[in-house]
């Protein structure tokens, strides 16, 4: 038996239909947080899910700052990054990062954890964090759903 592959206007039909969702970050623990993100954003618990479509939902996430670290994680945990030029390695322990940009700790987590494809960045696009919860009201009118995780 061949498996259907989905094409043309069927493949465009798959896309359409896009849920929003809202999950509250406070007291989750990062890496669960970050996964159970990631399979909303593919679309992987959907039963329409193929592979090269996007077919995920999007998902608000908010009370980034309050997201919970396990082990020694808020000590030895370090983001680095490079300008490409000769001494240019800058290096900032997770601690700092949740005090200036906690949205940055969720996003890179969740971006890590997306396939590294061409539908990386579309799918990177329906995630949205939020340092607190204030900034719910903005999305009302899509009328998103809260998921308990």
């Amino acid at each position: 038996m061949q498996t259907h592959i989905p094409k043309g206007r069927e493949a465009e039909e798959l896309q359409v239909g896009k849920n929003w969702f809202v999950v509250d970050a406070e007291g989750v623990v990062l890496g669960r947080l970050a996964t159970r993100i990631a399979r909303m954003l593919i679309g992987k618990d959907k039963p329409n899910y193929t592979p090269q479509l996007d077919c995920g939902d999007h998902v608000v996430v908010i009370n980034a700052e309050r997201v919970k670290l396990t082990g020694n994680k808020i000590d030895q945990k370090i983001y680095r990054h490079h300008s490409g030029y000769p001494g240019g390695l800058k290096e900032i322990p997770i601690r700092v990062m949740l005090q200036r940009r906690p949205e940055e700790v969720v996003r890179e987590a969740v971006l890590g954890m997306l396939p590294k494809n061409k539908l990386r960045a579309r799918r990177a696009k329906k995630l949205r964090v939020y340092a607190g919860s204030e900034a719910l009201a903005r999305h009302a009118g899509q009328k998103p759903q809260q998921l308990a995780l």
